[in-house]
């Protein structure tokens, strides 16, 4: 049985059905299927121009899905990556930032739950909570625990 192969652009509109996409990673995954001829970047723009590929969205995506596990650091860099940039970026960071201690306080509890009671096991909650891209800051209010459960 002989398959069908997608045009460039019914698989670009494949990846966006699934979910949203950066402009950059979606420009890579179908660079590998552009034959000669194909005009990647001008399907790119279509899609912008159609409101079908959307780096706002997309960035608001990624933001939804990351900010419950990892910290700003992280989730910065992973829309870096993606080539968010300017403005978005900084708007993005900013509503981070206001809430990375309740985002902290929240991935803590779920992992640990309780305070730490020797220095081995502090360092090792610290460790996690860094690794994931949380600051300092809201890593050690995060690990004092139940001190505010009053909120």
């Amino acid at each position: 049985m002989v398959r069908q192969q997608l045009s460039l652009k019914g698989r670009a509109l494949k990846y966006l059905s699934m979910r949203e996409h950066s402009r950059l990673e979606l420009g890579r995954k179908l660079a590998r299927y552009a034959e000669e001829g194909d005009d990647v970047e001008a399907l790119l723009d279509f899609l912008e121009k159609n409101n079908w590929l959307s780096q706002e969205r997309f960035a608001e995506a990624l933001v939804h899905r990351r900010a419950g596990r990892y910290g700003n650091s992280r989730v910065i860099s992973e829309l870096q990556q993606h080539g968010v940039k300017g403005d978005d970026l900084a708007e993005l960071k900013t509503e981070l930032a206001s809430t990375e201690l309740a985002r902290a306080k929240e991935v803590w509890r779920r992992k640990f739950g309780t305070v730490a009671e020797d220095a081995a096991a502090r360092s090792k909650q610290m460790r996690f909570m860094l690794q994931r891209g949380f600051s300092q800051g809201a890593v050690r209010a995060a690990m004092q625990g139940g001190a505010d459960e009053d909120e």
